[in-house]
């Protein structure tokens, strides 16, 4: 069994007190007046919202179970419409992904909810969205013990919607596939599977 703990950088827990200083500081820059109303209170509930996003437990994610499956069958698992925001790590503002996993099954499968927490252990810090798939692939083979693993989001991502080309309609999809995702039509089944009239 693997520990989630294990697959992420260490990071000190949010000093909040220190952080709504800086935000009173960014409001200052800002030409705003963390005073007036409206503003009271808006460093704190900032630095309260990084602190939840940052040390977010999701809880236990290799819990595993006896595979039951008969001799000579070829079976395998996807797992889809898994949601989740993270920041973008070079601006600083949100993505929101839609992930899909697929593996072929071994001597043991893997809980079902523990895809959606994998996925969230990896969106609650500053990411890309190629390393998210990548951790989620790696963490949930580490899991299966097994290397037949892949991984794909769909991204929207506001660094690219609500600044610079200001493209809303803009998609990013990435991927991760290993063992025969990467060797076979495993990979191609699993991408026609999560988009199946292409991008739009």
């Amino acid at each position: 069994m693997t520990n989630s703990k294990v697959l992420l950088p260490q990071h000190r827990r949010v000093d909040t007190a220190r952080v709504a200083e800086l935000y009173r500081e960014l409001l200052l820059e800002l030409g705003e007046d963390p005073q007036r109303e409206g503003l009271v209170g808006t460093p704190e509930r900032v630095a309260a919202w990084w602190a939840e996003f940052l040390d977010h437990d999701p809880g236990r994610t290799d819990t595993v179970f006896p595979q039951q499956l008969a001799a000579g069958a070829d079976q395998m698992v996807i797992v889809g419409g898994l949601n989740a925001w993270s920041l973008c790590e070079h601006h600083l503002l949100p993505m929101h992904l839609a992930v899909t996993v697929g593996y072929r099954p071994g001597a043991q499968v893997l809980g079902l909810s523990k895809f959606a927490r994998i996925v969230w252990v990896h969106a609650h810090r500053l990411q890309v969205q190629e390393r998210l798939v990548d951790a989620v692939a790696e963490e949930v083979a580490k899991a299966t013990g097994v290397e037949d693993v892949g991984a794909v989001a769909d991204g929207e991502h506001l660094c690219m919607s609500m600044r610079g080309v200001r493209e809303q309609q803009a998609r990013t999809v990435s991927y991760s596939f290993r063992g025969c995702f990467s060797d076979s039509g495993l990979g191609d089944r699993l991408l026609a599977l999560t988009h199946p009239r292409g991008l739009r």
